[in-house]
Parts: structure tokens; C-alpha cells; sequence
């Protein structure tokens, strides 16, 4: 049986609170990586976990044992590709957490949305116009801010967060090409099964939790990844894309205060600057797609 998703009456202040859930157990997904990536638990063995961890979960939940749909698959190449983008954006912002904190990290992935209205074009044939290229360039611009490169140092981290967010982008333009054709259960199962599988034989620097506390957060990755995207599913099930696209942003502000409150770090002027460059660039692209879309 397929995943449903038929369009609800909407309540705001519900799909509020939905997206205010989700954008939580986001923040404590990266909040919890980037801690024990700082414990000395290599990135690698952290994204290995939270996949295996979202795979298991997925098939209770689905209950595989009865559900064909979670195993029907059109295209197995692309549902591997689709899983190694994940775990890509996955580890490159993991990887980056060591030395980033995590307001800058999402806000780089909030460049997203330009990527893949750039990208787009050459693969699904959506060109973007020139009013979201300008949109693109501005963003690019807002990146540009907080790297600030020839001024001080670069922080090492940059380089995966932004292969972290180009992965995303890849992910997410595959996931519009793969949703006509393959059921929703089995695209939820197999980007956490894919790469768990494809990725284990190369975990060889496991490095075990040395305290119940580390314990605890390694097996919780998988809950507040995969309970998040399962939020985010049954928000878009009570409203449009285009009335949930400003929500998603919501996460910096989570990201900002658990950077805050863990780390006692928080973004300086130029970090937030271009966050809101990023974020004003990424809000403009979507509504820009929704106006298309609801011209045709």
C-alpha cells in the first residue's frame, strides 16, 4: 500500500507547531553529531549509525514484514545514487561541525533551494529565469560574507559544509525526478538503507562511546532524524508547499541557540548578515517557483 498524502483543511498554528517539532529534533540531530565528532567519534562511524539507526526505525514503523511497498523499487541505481547524496550531506555536515558552528553550518545548507533551482535546468529541464539567477548570485553573495575569503584565516570546515549543502541538492533534485515512479515508503526506506549498506565496509575507525551519556546520543540520531522527516511529511499533508516554504527557516533559530546553550558559541555580525542574505535569497527562489507554477 502506498504513503498517502492527501491535502487537509490547513491550520496554521498546527503546521506551525509540526515544523517547530521538526526543526528541534534537526537542531539536536546536528547538536548531538557535532558533540560526539568532538569526543573523537569520527564522522564517518556517526553517519554510519544514524542511517542504521533511520533504516531500522523506518521498517518497524512501515511494518516491512507486511508492506510489499517499502521493498518495490523501479530503479535501483538511482535509489543507491538518491542514498549516497543523504549520507554525503549527511557526513560533509558532520565533518564540518568540527570546526564550524552550527548557525554557520545551516545557514549554508539554506543555499539550497538556489543550487537546485540552478541545477534544475541541465537535469530536469526547469530553467531558471534571470530573476532566480539574480536570486542566486545574491545568495552566493551572502555565502561569500560569512567565508569571508583573503580575510584571516578559512576556516577548515567550509569546504564540506558546502559539499554537505551541494549533496542535499542533489538528493533533493533526484527525489523530484524518483517520486513519480517509485513509492513514497520505499524512497523513506531506501535512503537510509542504502547507504548503511554501501557505506559499512568502509566505517573501519569505530570508535565506541566511552561514557552512557555519548551512548545515549549515538542511538538517538536515527530517533531525531527519522521522527523529523516524519513530521515534515505529515506537515505537507495540511498544506501547500508554497505556504510551508518560510518554515523550514525556522531552524536557525534553534541551531543559534543550541550552539549557544552547548557550545557557548554564537555567529558574529558577518555570519549573520549573510544568514539573513541567504535565507531573504532562498524565501524569494521559492515564492518565485510557486508563482511559476501556479501561472502554468
Amino acid at each position: 500500500m502506498y504513503l498517502n498524502l492527501p491535502l487537509r483543511k490547513p491550520y496554521p498554528l498546527l503546521r506551525f507547531f509540526i515544523f517547530f517539532a521538526a526543526g528541534i529534533l534537526f537542531s539536536c540531530l546536528d547538536t548531538s553529531a557535532k558533540y560526539l565528532v568532538l569526543q573523537g567519534i569520527p564522522p564517518a562511524f556517526v553517519s554510519w549509525m544514524r542511517f542504521v539507526e533511520h533504516a531500522v526505525l523506518v521498517l518497524i514503523f512501515f511494518r516491512g514484514w507486511t508492506n510489499p511497498a517499502l521493498f518495490r523499487v523501479r530503479s535501483y541505481r538511482f535509489q543507491l545514487l538518491r542514498g549516497l547524496c543523504l549520507f554525503g550531506s549527511t557526513y560533509f555536515n558532520f565533518y564540518a561541525l568540527q570546526t564550524m558552528q552550527l548557525g554557520e553550518t545551516i545557514t549554508i545548507t539554506f543555499a539550497a533551494p538556489m543550487v537546485i533551482a540552478a541545477l534544475a535546468g541541465p537535469l530536469l529541464g526547469e530553467w531558471a529565469g534571470w530573476r532566480r539567477w539574480a536570486a542566486i548570485i545574491v545568495a552566493f553573495i551572502g555565502v561569500l560574507i560569512i567565508a569571508r575569503p583573503g580575510f584571516g584565516t578559512l576556516n577548515p570546515g567550509l569546504p564540506y559544509s558546502i559539499l554537505a549543502m551541494l549533496s542535499y541538492s542533489l538528493y533533493v533534485l533526484l527525489t523530484r525526478r524518483m517520486a513519480a515512479t517509485e513509492s513514497p515508503e520505499s524512497l523513506i526506506f531506501f535512503s537510509a538503507l542504502a547507504p548503511a549498506i554501501l557505506i559499512s565496509p568502509a566505517v573501519t575507525e569505530a570508535v565506541m562511546p566511552q561514557t552512557w551519556f555519548q551512548i545515549v546520543l549515538l542511538l538517538m540520531l536515527g530517533f531525531f532524524g527519522g521522527v523529523g522527516h516524519y513530521l515534515i511529511i505529515l506537515a505537507y499533508r495540511r498544506a501547500t508547499t508554497a505556504a510551508l516554504a518560510p518554515y523550514p527557516f525556522l531552524q536557525i533559530i534553534w541551531m543559534l541557540a543550541f550552539g549557544y546553550l552547548v557550545f557557548d558559541q554564537f555567529p558574529d555580525v558577518y555570519t549573520l548578515l549573510g544568514a539573513v542574505i541567504v535565507i531573504a535569497s532562498g524565501l524569494y527562489v521559492v515564492h518565485r517557483e510557486h508563482r511559476l507554477r501556479m501561472r502554468s
